[in-house]
């Protein structure tokens, strides 16, 4: 496959290192929006409505280029669980992910001119029962604060996974085997 530009719409130094498994060469402008998402769009349908108003911002500005838009959520009993800001919602959110499963949603955008293509993949993640200590150790780091539910499974996070099932690099925020996948098909 072959665009004569790709942009990625999305300031994720993840998201960065996973599409160079697609691309080898591409450009990051991340898309300035507000992420507000309507009532009336349920909150497993949030990361891909995000990822098109993220690639749609981009693209207005780049026609040819092939744009891609990306917004993960972590969802725990159909609650969004977003990014803390503090070390008590750090510790309020890792409390409740302690020895249950929740989903990982990332919704992809891929924008070329005037057509636009998205979708989804859920991933399963079940985290092991976590102790005080854990938690403790886990919110003095820098790791939770920059990231949806407030852990990263490819840090010291992901000693918290006692099993996932579905898409890895989907938890880690960008599903590549399925974007790849689609990119292939436009």
């Amino acid at each position: 496959m072959k665009f004569e530009n790709v942009i990625l719409a999305s300031g994720s130094p993840r998201r960065r290192e996973l599409l160079k498994m697609i691309f080898d060469d591409f450009s990051v402008l991340a898309a300035d929006i507000e992420e507000i998402v309507p009532e009336n769009i349920k909150n497993e349908d949030a990361p891909e409505y995000l990822a098109k108003l993220k690639a749609m911002n981009i693209a207005k500005d780049n026609m040819s280029s092939l744009v891609i838009g990306s917004d993960t959520v972590v969802l725990l009993d159909d609650k969004i669980l977003g990014k803390p800001k503090t070390r008590q919602e750090a510790r309020e959110m890792l409390l409740a992910l302690s020895g249950n499963t929740h989903r990982v949603i990332t919704g992809c955008a891929l924008v070329i001119g005037d057509i636009v293509k998205s979708f989804s993949v859920t991933t399963e993640v079940k985290f092991l029962k976590l102790s005080e200590s854990e938690i403790e150790e886990y919110i003095n780091s820098d790791e939770p604060y920059d990231k949806a539910g407030g852990y990263g499974i490819q840090q010291k996070g992901g000693l918290f996974v006692e099993k996932i099932n579905g898409d890895y690099f989907n938890v880690v925020g960008l599903p590549v085997s399925m974007l790849n996948r689609k990119i292939e098909e436009m």
